[in-house]
């Protein structure tokens, strides 16, 4: 199931088929008859469309936020976000299978892939009803990199993907719904404000699994997230964090003060 999922290319089937997967998995839960988990070789990368093209980092215009073009580019690259969690969450499922994991691990990434899903059709409906859609701007093509840099280290893979990445989306969303909300687009509103919500779960899901494998191997949770952030994420963790809603999921700010203050120390 997750395979077929990352290697179908185009966005609204791909959620279509993650969707329809996770439905399947959980009537199956709901039933008493749990799915084999199995093995399979997830591809190095998902399949994508054509468009958007993918970019370096620093080759994507940037727009002014206050601006109805620059609103249109803040949607479009959440867009672009959702479709790589989407991804990610199907292969997190995929590409660590020799690691013997409790059931509960792969309800909760199902859940995380069909509320991604969700997610990435909620922010397409929006751009097409500005006349837009997914592919017409270009995109950054650094996206897949921790996926990548983490793809024989599954408490790498957990230390950055949700308990940073995910995490910085709790910092960044209640700032993107108040540009919204000033702009009178309550329909974008509305879909952020899913979209948050439903975050702090899939930040949640990441350091409860994280925890869980420190407690197997009889590490210090701190000490190694801290290591494996230092050596897998290719950037800063910029302040102001969301302090809240990151202790909600798990996260306290002896976990991430530290490597703020290294990053931006000097």
């Amino acid at each position: 199931m997750a395979v077929e999922v990352l290697t179908t290319a185009d966005g609204r089937a791909k959620t279509a088929l993650s969707r329809r997967h996770a439905e399947t998995w959980f009537a199956a839960r709901a039933a008493g008859r749990d799915l084999p988990v199995g093995q399979a070789a997830p591809p190095p990368r998902p399949a994508r469309p054509d468009l958007p093209r993918l970019l370096d980092p620093r080759d994507v215009p940037r727009r002014r936020p206050g601006t109805a073009p620059g609103r249109l580019a803040i949607l479009h690259a959440v867009a672009h976000i959702e479709l790589n969690a989407v991804d990610l969450h199907w292969d997190i499922i995929a590409r660590f299978t020799d690691v013997k994991m409790p059931i509960g691990f792969y309800d909760d990434w199902v859940k995380s892939a069909d509320e991604e899903s969700k997610h990435f059709n909620l922010v397409c409906d929006c751009l097409e009803a500005k006349d837009s859609h997914y592919g017409a701007l270009d995109a950054h093509a650094g996206m897949w990199r921790a996926a990548e840099d983490t793809a024989d280290d599954f408490m790498g893979r957990l230390a950055v993907v949700p308990m940073v990445l995910e995490a910085r989306g709790l910092d960044v969303t209640p700032g993107m719904i108040d540009l919204f909300r000033n702009a009178g687009e309550d329909r974008t509103v509305e879909a952020l404000k899913v979209i948050y919500a439903e975050e702090v779960g899939h930040v949640a899901y990441g350091s409860k699994w994280f925890h869980f494998l420190c407690g197997r191997h009889d590490m210090d949770p701190k000490e190694t997230f801290h290591d494996l952030v230092r050596r897998y994420f290719h950037g800063a963790l910029k302040p102001p964090f969301n302090e809240e809603k990151r202790a909600e999921a798990g996260l306290p700010p002896d976990f991430y003060w530290p490597l703020a203050e290294r990053k931006t120390g000097s």
